[in-house]
């Protein structure tokens, strides 16, 4: 990570990126991050385009899988520093990657990438949405009318929300995705939560424990803009361990944490 930071330096022209085999891999350049991605243009005027690619998503698969710490990225954001996203989609992904190249000025930016959305029919993106002018720091829910609930996320639980309210035909439901976590995309939110101004509750759902995640970032934001309206969270009870180490438990967690998303 520290020789393409540099490169990134050296060549600002360039679209630098740095890909993890897991999450937890960036945990070994950590000093790296702390010194120079996140601070380096505070303490030293020093720009960067970097990006960092950080396979996280809770997938059975372990730990492992599952310990990017976006909690920590985002503890590191302030003054605009870094951008941090996850996006949904085949072509949001690609629109971030061009976002970042094209811009005319360098920030990091820290991507959170689940493995099993590689293979997620959900996922992929049609010409069209290739075609489209830019990235969407926040995709509103248009297939809704009047939902009770938002259910605001980020990533593959978003698209396993979809599918369930598929599964139940459940229209009282909307589920805004959140593509952008820092800087927060305030406009796009409001005119997102604005939508639907028959929602009552609005539900952040996170696949990490309540100890982890971006929970903390996102929970005041969402009560300054609700309004009225009642905020709470859904996520795993909160634990020393990023996941756990059973396929078995976590598909009884996952089932539980959507339960709970839809209000049961």
């Amino acid at each position: 990570m520290g020789f393409e930071y540099g490169y990134s330096r050296d060549y600002p022209e360039a679209l630098v990126l740095w890909e993890a085999q897991f999450g937890d891999f960036a945990n070994g350049a950590q000093i790296i991050v702390d010194q120079f991605v996140a601070a380096g243009e505070a303490k030293w005027g020093l720009l960067s385009g970097l990006v960092l690619l950080l396979p996280h998503g809770y997938e059975g698969q372990g730990p492992e899988h599952s310990s990017a710490r976006i909690e920590r990225y985002l503890h590191l954001a302030a003054n605009d520093n870094i951008q941090i996203c996850q996006p949904s989609t085949a072509a949001q992904y690609f629109h971030l990657l061009r976002r970042q190249a094209m811009r005319a000025w360098r920030k990091p930016l820290i991507v959170f990438t689940p493995k099993s959305m590689l293979r997620n029919a959900d996922a992929s993106s049609t010409i069209q949405d290739f075609a489209a002018p830019r990235f969407l720091n926040v995709i509103p829910d248009n297939s809704v009318k009047s939902p009770r609930r938002l259910l605001v996320c980020t990533g593959k639980i978003g698209h396993n929300l979809r599918l369930e309210r598929e599964k139940r035909k459940d229209t009282s439901v909307g589920i805004i995705f959140l593509e952008q976590m820092y800087p927060w995309p305030e406009e796009e939110m409001q005119s997102a939560l604005n939508q639907h101004p028959d929602a009552t509750e609005i539900v952040w759902v996170q696949e990490e424990p309540a100890n982890m995640g971006a929970l903390f970032h996102v929970l005041p934001h969402l009560r300054r803009m609700a309004a009225d309206r009642a905020v709470i969270s859904v996520k795993r009870s909160a634990s020393a361990s990023p996941a756990t180490g059973s396929a078995k438990a976590h598909e009884l967690e996952e089932k539980t944490l959507i339960d709970l998303a839809f209000g049961a």
